[in-house]
């Protein structure tokens, strides 16, 4: 069930049998010369539209700006500040507990939002801890899980790719967005087949001195397509244990 194809009836329904709501947060930046600028967004979506289907949780609308400034160098990648992430979380988190939903699960595909989402949920429990009416707040929980790092997408991933799987502009990444959006695929040779290594800790125009072509020790030619099935299919399972134990550890 989407948040955004449903009525509020239909969202007071949900909430009279669960309280637990997925949110896609990605991010808008290069991933290399085959790699779509709306990787990071594209692969939680579909992992959680598929979440939604199967067991009939809420999927809200995807958060797909996020911090990215170390790619600001490549042309189409868009990055919020952290402090900016910050503030739209805390509204996204504020506005649907207002509403009852006591269980905020994110689904990540973008390691720079990391730190700052964390940051957003310790400004988010510090609000309602340092309240001034001493009046206790109605439970509220919030969590971050990314979907590449499910034990099976994991194990996945190393099977098919090894070492040339990476750090950015990966082969499984790639390859889940192209299975998402088909009619987007890129065919590009890759030189060097395999990029160089290295740390995204830097600003835009370093980080595109290391990584000329945005790759991070990846080699996205070997996506595919049906790969990206399989990846769907193992993150679904990954995030589907995960939700329920974000859900069973409040109990």
């Amino acid at each position: 069930m989407k948040l955004q194809h449903a009525t509020w009836q239909e969202v007071e329904r949900y909430l009279e049998r669960a309280t637990g709501i997925i949110i896609p947060i990605g991010s808008t930046e290069q991933h290399g010369p085959n790699g779509l600028l709306g990787t990071d967004a594209i692969c939680p979506e579909t992992v959680a539209w598929e979440l939604g289907e199967r067991h009939g949780v809420l999927v809200g609308p995807t958060q797909s700006l996020g911090m990215a400034q170390h790619h600001l160098a490549f042309p189409g990648s868009i990055s919020l500040r952290p402090s900016t992430l910050i503030a739209v979380l805390r509204d996204t988190v504020t506005s649907l507990a207002r509403h009852g939903f006591s269980h905020v699960f994110f689904l990540n595909g973008h390691g720079g939002n990391i730190a700052t989402v964390n940051a957003a949920f310790a400004e988010i429990y510090s609000e309602r801890s340092l309240r001034s009416d001493g009046q206790p707040s109605a439970a509220l929980h919030l969590t971050l899980s990314n979907w590449f790092a499910g034990p099976r997408v994991r194990e996945l991933a190393q099977s098919l790719y090894g070492d040339a799987e990476g750090g950015h502009a990966t082969a499984s990444e790639v390859s889940l967005s192209w299975f998402a959006r088909p009619e987007a695929v890129k065919d590009v040779a890759m030189s060097p087949r395999i990029a160089p290594s290295g740390s995204a800790q830097c600003d835009a125009d370093e980080f595109r001195r290391r990584f000329p072509d945005g790759r991070m020790g990846s080699d996205p030619s070997l996506s595919r397509i049906e790969h990206g099935e399989r990846f769907q299919a193992a993150a679904v399972e990954d995030t589907w244990d995960a939700y329920r134990a974000f859900l069973g550890q409040s109990q």
